[in-house]
């Protein structure tokens, strides 16, 4: 499961936020988190989204504390 950002001032979604690996089997929680643009979205399926990124580093992204 994942989140979105939006401009509050458009209504328009900005980024997916999705949730990387879970460290030691999940059970501790998950130790990155991937932020896509929505205009890297590609097509929007039933159980898959494309997305096209240049690089991983581009999307990944620390979790807080």
């Amino acid at each position: 499961m994942g989140d979105v950002e939006f401009d509050e001032k458009t209504g328009c979604i900005t980024h997916l936020i999705v949730p990387g690996p879970g460290c030691l089997c999940g059970i501790f929680g998950r130790e990155k988190e991937y932020v896509i643009p929505f205009c890297d979205v590609k097509q929007i399926g039933d159980d898959i989204i494309l997305v096209e990124i240049k690089t991983l580093k581009d999307a990944e992204k620390a979790c807080a504390g």
